[in-house]
């Protein structure tokens, strides 16, 4: 995951890198619409842990045999570092 601070105010900006090495094009699709529903519903959910800005996701190829909880699991603790790292600097 890379965050982009261009406006902390603002919506945040989605976007996906997901390459063929990840699968077909119905398999990346699938994963890039599983991701952003995990984004969409932790900014409606949890909205301080969702930056503004710009958020770039890259899954690699072991993410499409996490199963949802996981692969929610995992975008949470991404966040969490990514609020960690923002907060110290």
């Amino acid at each position: 995951m890379t965050h982009l601070d261009d406006d902390p105010d603002g919506p945040t900006r989605l976007a996906f890198a997901i390459t063929r090495r990840v699968g077909t094009a119905v398999v990346r699709n699938r994963l890039r619409r599983r991701l952003r529903a995990i984004c969409v519903d932790l900014d409606r959910t949890r909205p301080a842990l969702v930056p503004g800005g710009a958020l770039l996701l890259a899954p690699g190829p072991d993410a499409v045999r996490r199963t949802p909880d996981e692969m929610r699991n995992d975008v949470i603790r991404l966040l969490d570092e990514l609020q960690s790292r923002r907060q110290g600097r």
